[in-house]
């Protein structure tokens, strides 16, 4: 979202004032964007289009409270529709909050830089969606999007111990699907779009 903060005022003002002009703005210039942040965390597209509506509705009621001064527009939507999926997830699954990790078992999981470079983005998105529901949320919220394994837990109420074994075993099950896809791209032609 490439506003300027003269352009961001002006969108956040007219949502403050409920005029539908700003709000159909806002809600355009997001959509693309918002969408694609839910749909990584909820690979089913209607449960994905369900947490964008609610986010946005959150977004339109909470925009009084957003401050140019502590962050860009751009990532205070991102981060309403990331806690909004999140909740709507968390809805949809069930953790096991027995699950036990040891930090050596993070080293095991490496995927070669050769694997990596023979694939593309959309083969890596789609690798990830078929992680399970709770695996694929806590890769997404560690590796995507930044947080912390305590962030993690406070967020879906489970363990740092549990969102560390999730994180391992999404790596793991990835590695496996990477490798098994980065030797099947050895015979096809070149595309533009690599991941690096």
């Amino acid at each position: 979202m490439n506003l300027t903060k003269k352009q961001a005022e002006k969108l956040v003002n007219g949502c403050i004032n409920n005029e539908r002009t700003a709000q159909e703005a806002l809600y355009k210039l997001c959509h693309a964007d918002m969408l694609r942040v839910c749909y990584n965390y909820l690979p089913d597209k209607e449960l994905a289009k369900e947490a964008f509506n609610n986010g946005f509705l959150k977004v339109f009621q909470s925009i009084k409270s957003f401050d140019a001064e502590k962050g860009e527009l751009g990532g205070w939507i991102r981060k309403i529709m990331i806690y909004t999926a999140i909740d709507l997830c968390r809805s949809e699954m069930k953790f096991n909050k027995a699950l036990l990790f040891t930090e050596k078992d993070e080293d095991e999981f490496f995927i070669s830089p050769s694997v990596l470079e023979k694939l593309f983005f959309e083969d890596i998105l789609q690798s990830i969606r078929t992680l399970p529901l709770a695996t694929q949320t806590v890769f997404n919220l560690s590796v995507i999007d930044g947080f912390s394994h305590k962030e993690i837990g406070e967020q879906l109420n489970i363990s740092e111990g549990t969102s560390r074994w999730h994180l391992s075993e999404a790596k793991k099950q990835l590695r496996t699907l990477l490798e098994t896809s980065g030797k099947s791209t050895d015979q096809l032609p070149e595309r533009s779009g690599k991941a690096k």
